[in-house]
């Protein structure tokens, strides 16, 4: 059979413009170990995209294959209102040990935009309920993403994803994020006081009466170019929303689970959110899973007679499904016992270096950025002016295509090539995706 030809027949792929696949059909992967994919023919793919971040502990991991196989015998689906299951409760349990203070309720979903939308509205049904029925709006970074569903569309910044979608989206606050490379006040990352705060400052003192939740990707802004930005600026939004009374939402989806080099990204700037959202690593990769983490105090607004009518009412036919609760579990149980996260600070050093060795002195590099074992390269036009590359010539995707030739996955935003591998990447692949990566670089940038 032909997969390829099916696939086409059937198949609309996300985030694709199919016309592209006239030239590069779909890659029909058989089977997958660790961070190598295998398609039907035998040719291996490195996998340093996670599988759009989220295979975390590599593909098929023996122990977590395990845990799933256990729990399929026993229960594969229950629902969750008015009915448990071990797996959620120990899930929660274990989860509560590494979460930062005073997280200590747990909502599940099925996927990460559906963990943002039940954010958001949890934020706006408990100043309702505590009459605060003013704060109504929400306010977002530029250039963030937090999933494609309307509300956590409305709350996302970046056009691509957005832009057609505007005469339908809520009315957010916009603020203008922390820009590192791009720095209008000439400062770096590592050594400034986030001076570009301010315009948070500012859009508070305007807005903030009226608003419910300010929501953020917690040091890394991943679809827009995986851009870095210092905890401090955490620190300070924290104090300023306890002044407005205005809830912190930390969108983890993406940088949660060791990907900072620390558990959560909100674990480097030592303070809590309201509310966290989870998915992606969350289950490993393995199964669709998201939770929507709160205080006591956001709960507490909720908890009352059933006439009151101030239940949170949201619901999903998956949410706490058994089968990828247990998956969690075992990712938990890993991520402890092996000594994960410690181990891939010691590797995310090494690779940092070998690819600011290979790539920084390319003309076309204008910053090699790093936050645990994510790196990303910026590709410019012009090194000194930061001028961007001619985004019609997809340079990009350019790239992804001669990596793919040479057996690396890479699919690059834009013009930022990046790796965000698994946790349990080996230097020696390290050595072999950067080589690739850099050879298809040069060859793409000088024809």
């Amino acid at each position: 059979m032909d997969w390829q030809k099916e696939d086409l027949k059937y198949i609309w792929h996300p985030c694709s413009q199919m016309k592209d696949y006239e030239t590069l059909p779909p890659i029909v992967i058989d089977y997958a170990e660790g961070i190598n994919l295998y398609d039907i023919n035998g040719k291996c793919y490195k996998d340093v995209i996670s599988s759009w971040w989220c295979n975390l502990l590599g593909h098929c991991n023996p122990r977590i294959n395990a845990a799933v196989k256990k729990q399929i015998d026993s229960l594969e689906h229950v629902i969750f209102a008015n009915f448990t299951h071990k797996s959620a409760i120990t899930l929660c349990q274990e989860l509560i040990k590494v979460l930062p203070e005073g997280l200590c309720k747990f909502n599940f979903a099925d996927n990460g935009s559906a963990a943002i939308e039940m954010a958001l509205k949890m934020s706006f049904q408990y100043h309702y309920q505590t009459e605060h029925p003013e704060k109504k709006r929400f306010m977002a970074l530029t250039d963030a993403y937090h999933g494609e569903t309307l509300g956590a569309l409305s709350v996302g910044g970046v056009d691509l994803y957005s832009e057609l979608y505007k005469p339908i989206l809520l009315d957010v606050v916009r603020i203008e994020g922390p820009d590192c490379y791009r720095c209008p006040y000439g400062l770096e990352r590592d050594c400034c006081n986030c001076e570009c705060f301010k315009k948070a400052e500012e859009a508070f003192e305007k807005y903030g009466e009226e608003t419910a939740a300010i929501i953020v990707e917690p040091l890394l802004q991943g679809s827009a170019g995986m851009k870095v930005y210092p905890p401090l600026y955490l620190k300070k939004l924290r104090e300023l929303c306890n002044k407005y009374n205005v809830h912190l939402i930390a969108d983890e989806i993406a940088t949660g689970y060791g990907r900072t080099g620390k558990m959560f990204a909100f674990n480097h700037a030592g303070v809590s959110p309201d509310i966290m959202c989870l998915s992606k690593g969350l289950t490993g990769g393995y199964m669709p899973m998201a939770v929507a983490i709160t205080t006591r105090k956001i709960y507490d607004a909720f908890y009352d007679d059933y006439l009151k009518g101030k239940a949170f009412m949201h619901s999903h036919t998956y949410a706490g499904n058994p089968l990828a609760c247990s998956a969690a579990i075992e990712v938990l149980k890993i991520l402890r016992e092996d000594n994960i996260i410690e181990k891939a600070n010691k590797k995310a050093e090494y690779f940092n270096k070998v690819i600011k060795e290979k790539f920084l002195p390319l003309k076309n590099v204008g910053e090699v950025r790093s936050i645990g074992l994510i790196n990303a390269i910026e590709l410019v036009k012009d090194k000194e002016t930061k001028e961007p590359l001619d985004y019609k010539k997809r340079t990009g995707y350019q790239i992804y295509k001669k990596a793919l030739q040479n057996g690396v996955l890479l699919r690059p935003l834009g013009d930022v090539i990046y790796f965000n591998p698994p946790l349990i990447i080996e230097k020696n692949d390290m050595d072999f995706v950067t080589d690739i990566a850099l050879k298809c670089t040069k060859e793409i940038l000088e024809n």
